[in-house]
């Protein structure tokens, strides 16, 4: 059930009005908790079964865990938590990934091995829930938030369908205060609200879906004989597609959420006005990047056992963000290299910069970073090392004839121009701080401009969105 269906709008809109006529705020958790579980199964139904069991058994663990005060058995049963939850992740995300390097390596060593092709069904969004999941187990068992949530209330806060799928990844210190006291939306809420799903529909259909991807998925898929004209259009039109995909994903998320009077972090800033890489990764998928910082690399030591070990822990905390993104080395290779960015960027600026962020230099920094970061978006696109070096080739094939139309490789460009300008210009303001800057009438229009081109640009093939696949 994509956000961008009618059969979605129909669900919501069914599920908002039941729950502004329910008088009880248990009834409406429950009626958000059945929702939730229609939601998922709409997707796959047998599989709800595996939310729900990896939901008990994480909110037993962590009930357990929040109750035992013998520190051996508590590090016991976070130790179970954490072998149920990433076995789970493991099995379904990577156990072909796995067969398949597992049979390369034994060809390599002369033992031929053919494995069955791996054709089990990845369950949608397992990679969220399972963080989410795992941060409680995890802050409970660090005494960060208390382990003593109604299994209603956890199921809730696991499966809650405006993050369920994509995200953002909202942790239970967050999520669970707030399903703790009835809650009502204002109208205030509920217009801001619709507001941004609004935007964020109009980030995935018109931008994300109607201008950016027709130009990329060509280029990707004729890489080795593309023109540099098109293969920069390529290269920007994937950049583009991902950010509005994503972005409007979560747009609608935090929109759908308020709705019915629940706040979600924000999950990007402007990542391309960043003024350097950790800066970017200070805008880009925060929820993601906060969730690694806090539950990998300080635990791993973070930057505070030397240059090199900090060096270390940069390189392990995006290999295996790369990795969560899918079961390719082509991730790998994508964390591995914004690892190395950030490795590159700490020594350059020193300690006395450790943790700021430049406040000068105009916009060579940020158009350097947004440059460095859309080639590297390459390897996450590219399906293998050689279309990704088919791709790179292409950059600078001059001379070549185009095979992209101009009017969409024109678009493309124009498109990914005003967004570098509005970035820009946006970079230290809110979404809600420039919108109520517009006046009423301003307000109006630049809804009613989204409406328009919404319906101008629906009624072709509902796309799904890109992070449903991580």
């Amino acid at each position: 059930m994509l956000f961008n269906s009618f059969t979605f709008l129909v669900f919501f809109c069914c599920v908002f009005a039941l729950f502004r006529l329910l008088p009880g705020w248990t009834a409406r958790k429950w009626l958000l908790l059945v929702s939730s579980y229609v939601f998922y199964a709409a997707w796959y139904a047998p599989y709800v079964l595996i939310l729900i069991v990896s939901t008990t058994v994480d909110w037993w663990i962590a009930r357990r865990i929040y109750r035992c005060e013998d520190p051996a058995a508590r590090k016991r049963l976070l130790v179970v938590s954490l072998v149920c939850n990433l076995g789970l992740l493991g099995f379904f995300k990577y156990g072909g990934f796995v067969l398949e390097n597992l049979a390369a390596l034994m060809a390599a060593a002369g033992l031929p091995h053919h494995p069955h092709a791996w054709s089990i069904v990845l369950p949608i969004g397992i990679s969220f829930y399972t963080f989410a999941s795992l941060s409680y187990t995890i802050d409970v068992y660090r005494k960060d938030v208390r382990g003593d949530a109604t299994l209603a209330d956890y199921a809730l806060f696991v499966s809650f369908f405006p993050h369920l799928v994509a995200g953002p990844i909202v942790r239970a210190r967050l999520l669970l205060p707030q399903l703790a006291e009835p809650r009502t939306a204002s109208r205030e809420q509920v217009v801001w609200g619709l507001a941004l799903v609004a935007f964020g529909l109009f980030s995935k259909v018109v931008l994300a879906d109607s201008i950016f991807a027709p130009v990329a998925e060509q280029v990707f898929a004729t890489a080795a004989s593309v023109s540099a004209t098109d293969a920069w259009a390529g290269v920007l039109g994937f950049s583009g597609q991902i950010y509005f995909d994503f972005s409007g994903y979560s747009l609608c998320a935090i929109g759908l959420a308020l709705c019915f009077g629940f706040e979600f972090p924000d999950n990007f800033r402007y990542p391309y006005a960043a003024r350097g890489f950790s800066d970017f990764w200070r805008r880009w998928h925060i929820t993601l990047s906060t969730w690694l910082r806090d539950y990998l690399y300080i635990p791993l030591g973070g930057s505070a056992e030397g240059r090199a070990k900090t060096y270390r822990n940069l390189m392990l905390t995006m290999l295996l963000g790369g990795l969560w993104h899918g079961a390719s080395w082509m991730f790998v290779a994508w964390g591995g290299l914004h690892g190395a960015y950030l490795a590159i960027e700490r020594a350059l600026r020193g300690p006395r910069a450790r943790g700021s962020t430049p406040t000068s230099g105009g916009v060579a920094l940020p158009l350097a970073t947004f440059l460095v970061v859309t080639l590297t978006w390459i390897p996450f696109r590219a399906p293998d090392a050689a279309t990704a070096g088919q791709m790179l080739a292409a950059l600078f094939r001059f001379g070549a004839a185009n095979t992209v139309a101009p009017t969409p490789m024109l678009l493309a460009y124009a498109t990914m121009l005003a967004t570098l300008a509005w970035q820009h210009r946006q970079r230290d303001r809110s979404l809600e701080q420039w919108f109520g800057g517009l006046g009423r009438a301003g307000q109006v229009g630049a809804l009613a401009a989204c409406l328009i081109a919404l319906f101008l640009c629906s009624g072709g093939d509902e796309r799904a969105f890109i992070y449903f696949q991580f």
